[in-house]
C-alpha cells in the first residue's frame, strides 16, 4: 500500500494553520472539479484533494494522520501503520465535506470506520455554486419587492461541460445596500447522485441614479438655486424615493450648504437613512437689458466684496 503525503496533494506545508489549508483545498477543488474541468484526470485529481481536506480540515483526524505520516520517511513506498495502531474516528456520509468522493485503499485502511465506505457505493459530487451580479435600482431598495433572475449553470454529462439556463423570481428586501449578497440554496449547480445542487449567490449592485447620489443609507440631492431664491429664501419642491416635499430654504442661504431631511435616505433593518439637500446658484442665462440694469444696481448699492480676505 503506497502511502499518501496529503499536505502534498494539498501543496501546503505540515505546519500550515486551517485556513491555509482551506484556501488550497477550494482552489484546487474548483480548479479540477468535473463541473468544472471535464479534462482527462481531472476527477482522479479532485478525488485526492478531497480526500487530502477530509483529513487534514480536522484536528484529531490530522492530529491521526501526523502520527501516521512519522513511520513513513518516503511517500509512495510500502507503508504498513505501526502494529496496534488504529482509528475510531470513521467518516460517516454526514461527516463529509460538501464534496464527496471515492476514498482511496490508504484512506479506508488507516481511517475506516463503520460509514466509511458508503461513499463508495455511487460516485456523489455537490454541484457548483454560482455567483451573479444582481443591479437594484435605489426606488426597488426603498421598498421589498420581487425580480426575475436569469442565469446559466454548468452542467457535466457525458465527459462534456454545458451550459443550462434558469430563471426565478427573488425577494429583495427594503433596505438591501450596495455589495451586499444574497443566498438562495439549491439554486446553483445540479448535484450529481443523492448530493445536494449548490447555491445561488446573488452580489447586488446598486444603479447609479439620475438625481440621487448614496452615501451609506443616507441620499444626496443637488437643489439648483437661483440667486434671488438663495438671499430672499424660498419654498421649492423636491422629488425623494418615496414621493415630493416642500423644503424651506433659509433667506441668506450659501452655495454647498447640506440641508437634512430625516428619514428620507435608504431603509435600514432599524429605520430609514436620511436626505441631503446640497444646495447649488444657478445664474440665470444672457438676460435682457431690463434685468442687467438691475443687476448693475445691485451692484452700485452693495458694499460686499467676497474677495475681501485677500487685502488681508
Amino acid at each position: 500500500m503506497d502511502f499518501k503525503d496529503y499536505y502534498e496533494l494539498l501543496g501546503v506545508a505540515p505546519e500550515s494553520d486551517n485556513k491555509t489549508i482551506k484556501t488550497a483545498y477550494r482552489k484546487l477543488a474548483r480548479k479540477y472539479h468535473p463541473d468544472m474541468n471535464p479534462e482527462k484526470g481531472a476527477e482522479e485529481k479532485f478525488k485526492e484533494v478531497a480526500e487530502a481536506y477530509e483529513v487534514l480540515k480536522d484536528t484529531q483526524r490530522r492530529a491521526e494522520y501526523d502520527e501516521l505520516r512519522q513511520y513513513s520517511n518516503q511517500p509512495d513506498t510500502g507503508f504498513e501503520p505501526p502494529p496496534g495502531w488504529q482509528t475510531n474516528n470513521g467518516f460517516s456520509g454526514t461527516e463529509s465535506t460538501h464534496f464527496e468522493s471515492d476514498f482511496s485503499e490508504f484512506f479506508n485502511s488507516m481511517f475506516s470506520g463503520n460509514g466509511a465506505n458508503s461513499t463508495q457505493q455511487s460516485r456523489q459530487f455537490r454541484g457548483q455554486d454560482a455567483e451573479i451580479e444582481m443591479p437594484v435600482f435605489l426606488e426597488e431598495a426603498a421598498s421589498e419587492t420581487s425580480k426575475l433572475v436569469e442565469y446559466q449553470i454548468p452542467v457535466y454529462e457525458d465527459g462534456q461541460v454545458k451550459e443550462v439556463k434558469k430563471s426565478l423570481k427573488v425577494k429583495i428586501p427594503a433596505g438591501i445596500a450596495d455589495g451586499e449578497r444574497i443566498r438562495l440554496k439549491g439554486q446553483g449547480g445540479y448535484g450529481q447522485g443523492d448530493a445536494p445542487h449548490g447555491d445561488l449567490y446573488l452580489h447586488i449592485r446598486l444603479v447609479p441614479h439620475p438625481m440621487f447620489d448614496v452615501e451609506g443609507h443616507n441620499l444626496v440631492i443637488t437643489v439648483p438655486l437661483a440667486p434671488w431664491e438663495a438671499a430672499l429664501g424660498a419654498k421649492v419642491t423636491i422629488p425623494t424615493l418615496t414621493g415630493k416635499i416642500n423644503l424651506t430654504i433659509a433667506a441668506n442661504s450659501r452655495a454647498g450648504q447640506r440641508l437634512r431631511i430625516k428619514g428620507k435616505g435608504m431603509r435600514t433593518k432599524t429605520g430609514s437613512g436620511d436626505m441631503f439637500a446640497l444646495l447649488k446658484i444657478v445664474m440665470p442665462p444672457t438676460t435682457d437689458d431690463e434685468v442687467q440694469m438691475l443687476w448693475q444696481s445691485l451692484s452700485d448699492k452693495s458694499k460686499f466684496n467676497p474677495r475681501a480676505d485677500w487685502s488681508n
